[in-house]
């Protein structure tokens, strides 16, 4: 497993989280605009199906080569939309279910850090008020100073020299007390990041896999429907292996044919003079046809 808390800013990971969702949501309208182009393109193969008809009237083996029925069966097999639009159903679903568990992550991660930065920040002031304590009001350098003055006023010195001893022992002890709970804060606050990016992490590895799996599964089902449409091609093209010419034409003939012989031409019969007709001239004898 990555240590993406030595590695990778909580910033960082969060804009990869949000990428990621990005990606998934982008594979998502490709399987839905997928599943579109699919649907249409099924339909329009069936309606030229039904429109432009072909093939109808072969006879023989030509008949069985007919696109048309073939046609309705590719575009039944290229027509994958109610899968595709499975799959972007699923990937939508896992997305949002990703987003929900990721939501109440970041909720628990706002509100720890805003609490460390909140602390870190009254830490920093009273450290500066603290501080300023220090060069200002030095106890032993106010007691040297003391056997110089008058009683009165060394009484006024003593007691604001005290109080100004008390503030400053205040101001150390509510320091230290802000140390302390900063400190505190500070553990609860990595405790909790370091929690977050092995979810974030584990999230981003169900993420690869769950994409890795649609898109195989995707490319598989577009292969198989590229296999089943090549054996109904293989079948139309077995059919024309088997196709013959002569047979074709010889099964045309015998099934068309009308007889042997050529229709007897007619004979001019001369109605004005009937002696001609007496014996009427002879018919030529029918001669046989080839096919």
């Amino acid at each position: 497993s990555t240590d993406l808390t030595s590695t990778v800013g909580y910033d960082s990971i969060i804009q990869h989280l949000n990428d990621g969702r990005k990606n998934c949501k982008e594979f998502e309208d490709f399987l839905k605009e997928r599943a579109i182009i699919e649907e249409k393109y099924g339909k329009e193969l069936i309606n030229l199906s039904k429109k432009k008809p072909c093939g109808q009237t072969e006879l023989k083996i030509l008949i069985a080569s007919s696109v048309q029925k073939d046609v309705k069966q590719i575009s039944n097999q290229v027509s994958c939309a109610t899968p595709e639009r499975e799959k972007s159903r699923g990937m939508e679903d896992f997305r949002e279910k990703q987003k929900l568990h990721r939501k109440k992550i970041e909720l628990i991660m706002e509100a720890i850090h805003k609490n460390r930065n909140v602390q870190y920040k009254k830490t920093m002031e009273v450290k500066q008020t603290h501080c300023c304590f220090l060069p200002c009001h030095c106890w032993e350098c106010t007691q040297a100073l003391l056997h110089l003055l008058s009683l009165s006023r060394f009484w006024q010195l003593f007691m604001k020299l005290a109080q100004t001893k008390s503030a400053l022992e205040d101001s150390d002890r509510s320091y230290q007390q802000n140390v302390t709970t900063l400190e505190k804060v500070r553990e609860e606050w990595q405790m909790e990041h370091i929690k977050a990016c092995e979810f974030f992490e584990n999230q981003e590895c169900d993420r690869i896999s769950y994409v890795r799996n649609a898109l195989w599964l995707h490319v598989n089902q577009l292969s198989l429907g590229c296999v089943q449409n090549d054996e109904k091609y293989e079948e139309i093209r077995r059919s024309l292996e088997m196709c013959s010419i002569e047979k074709d034409v010889d099964f045309f003939v015998n099934l068309r044919k009308t007889g042997s012989l050529a229709p007897a031409p007619v004979v001019y019969e001369n109605y004005y003079n009937t002696q001609r007709n007496v014996i009427p001239a002879r018919s030529p004898v029918p001669v046989p046809i080839s096919r």
